[in-house]
Formats: structure tokens, sequence, C-alpha cells
């Protein structure tokens, strides 16, 4: 059955929730979209101190907020976290492709120690629903971020199997770039014109899937709803080259000043020129609705919860293949999220 607001109110209402990493973007956004279901409480868990500070500023006022500080990466620190906790977000993880490239065994800790960490603590305290965040790096992947979250994805759909695991139902929610989330390509590019440096990139035929952080908390919170344990959420986005979306921010500031110029630096280790959100031997477990696809597990009922997902026949899923933004919707996606930078570094007010 589709996942109305009624439906989704019920099922967070009065609901503990867990946010790992929720001071950034995407766990902000978790954050906020949760209040109006007026959950029992709202955890937000990160090993960042400062942002912790700031977003306290926030919710200073609001009893169902609450901050507990932690690294995924000690296990004593999450499965305290979670204790008492029906649902968990998972959503903290090291996600920078080069970052990994560069530090990979920072990363398998991360991304692979820290969400057993979160699934061992989510079973041994019952948790109910737990939704782990993925990325469209792990199709097809060749770099470490992506090896890092395939298998983080596995560890999540196997664990529903686990002979100790009585209640807990995992699932993910893979997709692409979040659109001006920190350290993806927009606020890059909006740093770069700032300091008056030319926008680079590395090659203007590479595209890439995007979606904003409010479409993507929905899809997540739907996710939460319709987890039965195993399952592959994968969003429907649109793409854009990265050519478009540097000539997108230069006609932005060319209207009140000076155009950036942009500057083509080639690929860096790990990334690739087009991005793809579904394996070829997911292709006959895919079940659609308006805003998801649905990759079942091999167990998975198709019926009841999915009633409303209609089988779907998915040749190839690639950023170079799908739907394009038309310009007109860039250029606003650029003076939004320039906004928001402004307030952001001091050069404005919400």
């Amino acid at each position: 059955m589709i996942a109305t607001s009624e439906m989704l109110y019920s099922f967070f209402s009065n609901q503990s929730i867990l946010v790992t990493g929720g001071t950034g973007s995407i766990g902000r956004g978790i954050v906020e979209a949760l209040l109006p279901y007026r959950p029992k409480r709202v955890v937000v868990f990160s090993k960042d101190d400062s942002k912790q500070y700031m977003m306290k500023l926030s919710y200073e006022n609001d009893p169902i907020v609450s901050f507990c500080l932690g690294d995924i990466r000690d296990y004593e620190s999450v499965e305290n976290a979670t204790v008492g906790m029906d649902m968990v977000f998972h959503t903290a993880a090291l996600k920078q492709v080069s970052v990994c490239e560069n530090f990979p065994y920072e990363t398998v800790k991360t991304n692979i120690i820290g969400s057993e960490n979160v699934i061992r603590a989510a079973i041994r305290n019952g948790v109910k629903k737990v939704v782990n965040i993925s990325t469209d790096k792990v199709v097809n992947t060749y770099n470490a971020l992506g090896a890092s979250k395939l298998i983080a994805e596995k560890l999540f759909a196997s664990a529903n199997a686990y002979p100790t695991n009585l209640q807990t139902r995992l699932c993910t929610i893979r997709f692409g770039n979040v659109i001006g989330s920190r350290g993806s390509v927009l606020p890059i590019f909006l740093d770069q014109v700032s300091r008056g440096k030319p926008i680079t990139v590395t090659n203007r035929k590479m595209t890439r899937f995007f979606i904003t952080i409010p479409e993507a908390v929905d899809r997540m919170m739907k996710a939460a709803y319709y987890c039965q344990g195993g399952e592959t959420f994968v969003l429907k986005m649109k793409s854009f080259r990265i050519s478009e979306l540097a000539d997108a921010v230069c006609d932005y500031f060319g209207e009140s000043g000076v155009r950036p110029r942009i500057q083509t630096i080639g690929l860096r280790p790990g990334e690739k020129f087009h991005e793809e959100l579904i394996f070829d031997c997911e292709r006959e477990r895919v079940l659609e609705d308006d805003a998801l696809y649905a990759v079942l597990s091999t167990e998975a009922d198709a019926t009841g919860t999915y009633l409303h997902f209609k089988p779907v026949s998915i040749h190839t899923y690639r950023s170079n293949q799908g739907v394009h933004v038309t310009k007109d919707e860039l250029k606003s996606i650029v003076a939004q999220v320039h906004q928001k930078y402004r307030v952001r570094h001091g050069g404005g007010s919400e």
C-alpha cells in the first residue's frame, strides 16, 4: 500500500529513532522531517562535537531531539546509543571518492566495521527497523568507496537471517549525488567561485544522478515504512552532465558580475564517467512505484506492503541514459543552493 502522510504519522509517532551521522546534511534532513510525525524522541549520533554544538542551538527548546557523542567504529558507543531505539537511520560514512582512495583502511573501519557495529547493536537491542544509506558508487565499482559500501549492503541484507535476529528488519536505500549536501559537487563549485578560482571539471562528458535533500529524506522515510527485510530501495532520479551544472553556475554568476571560467582537470583516481544504480543480477527482482524501485531479496513477499508496486523490466539504469534535468531546473537549483551557501558562510540570512 502507498505510504501516505497518515500512514507515516502512525508509523513514526511515539517511536524512538536514532540517526547516525545525524549532524551531516542528510542526517539533519532526517531529523527535521521526522519532527512533524511526533516521534517519542530522536537521537542525533555523531563524533563531531562542534557540529553537535551548532545543531543543538537549533533544537535547544525541543525536548524530542537529543544528542549522543560517539563513533560508529566503537561498538560500545553504538550499542549504548541503540538501547531503547525502535528505528535507526544509518547515514554515518566516509563518502568522498578521493578520501576513500587515499585512506582505504580508514574507509574499511568506518564504512564496513562501523556498519557491522550498527547491525550488531540494533539486533542486540531489538530495534525494529534499520535503514542503511548507500550510494550509486557500489554498482560495478572499482573504487574503495563503492567497494566498502557494497560490503555494507551485503552485511545489512544478510543480517536479516542472523540466528540471533529475532525481530530487526534491515534494508538499504541507494541513491546518487545529493545536490547541495556538504562535499557534493555544487557546493564545491560555489566555494571555488567565492575564492575567485576557476570551476574545476574533471571531464565535460561526465554524468551524475542527483536528488535534493528533501526528496532523498522523503524516500528514506518511505523505505523504512516499506521495509520487510533484505530489500535494496533505489531512488528514481534525474541526471545531469557535469559540464551542464558548471555552465549553469557560470550563467548564474555571470548575470550579476564576472562570469567564472571553467578548467578541465581530468578524471581523479577512482572516478567513473557515468554512474549506475542497479546491477544486472538485480534486474529480475525489481518492482517500482512513482518514486522508488524496490530490489527485493529472494525471500521477500511481494504482496501486502508492496501491493501498489508494479513489476518493471529494466535494461540499464545509468546516468548517461536516464531523464536529464533541464537548463532552467539547474539554474533554479544553483540559486537555491547558493542562498543556503551564503547563509552558512555569513553572506546573508534566512
